[in-house]
């Protein structure tokens, strides 16, 4: 059965893979799989249909059968345990990979995401420089760390799996910025994921709603 997922009608990241539906795509891309995907707006996201998916009313959500998940991390685990090509075969090195899902979505991603939102909403307000030095802080002391476990390493853990899956997409939110690129291997290893076919697909996918729902 193919599953549906779902995502943001008018993305605020406009499509440029930053929304999290954007894991779920390339993981479904990796795993050779088709989908489908039913866009719903800011309003829909809010309403019992929706909420009944989503507890929290966000994006996104996997429908397969009579199975529904939300939260991407959970996601892209179901389809790295149902399909190859996402976790590795042999036991420890699925452990692994896992824990570098976790990483990713929990230790990497929580002040990489709250300095996002910090630029965007609270520029004006008396407390934005000193926030945002002490997320920028945060973040680095993460990135040395990961940094020095990459080394000249393409992947994290030898073959790609869905570690770096989500840790390229955390990475991606600091493209272009001072940051990243004060860890040049970071920065080539994002660009790795990028490169990926899989991704390729996914992001095109995905920036195609946007491009479609600003022509409309």
């Amino acid at each position: 059965m193919t599953p549906t997922i779902t995502a943001f009608e008018r993305s605020p990241d406009r499509g440029q893979g930053l929304a999290r539906d954007m894991r779920v795509r390339w993981a479904l891309e990796e795993a050779g799989q088709p989908y489908e995907v039913r866009l719903v707006s800011f309003g829909a996201m809010k309403e019992p249909a929706h909420r009944a998916l989503h507890p929290f009313g966000q994006i996104p959500t996997y429908e397969e059968g009579d199975l529904a998940l939300f939260e991407s991390g959970a996601i892209v685990f179901h389809i790295g345990e149902r399909y190859a090509g996402l976790l590795p075969d042999d036991a420890n090195a699925r452990a692994r990979a896992l824990t570098w899902m976790f990483d990713a979505l929990n230790t990497v991603e929580t002040p990489i995401f709250d300095r996002a939102l910090l630029m965007i909403l609270e520029r004006d307000k008396p407390w934005y420089d000193q926030r945002l030095a002490a997320l920028e802080d945060s973040i680095r002391k993460r990135l040395i760390g990961l940094s020095r476990r990459l080394g000249d390493a393409d992947w994290l853990d030898g073959a790609f799996s869905a570690g770096d899956l989500l840790m390229v997409s955390v990475l991606l939110r600091l493209k272009g910025s001072d940051i990243l690129e004060e860890y040049p291997n970071l920065a080539a290893y994002v660009a790795r994921g990028e490169s990926r076919p899989a991704y390729k697909r996914a992001f095109a996918a995905q920036l195609a709603v946007f491009t479609t729902a600003s022509a409309g």
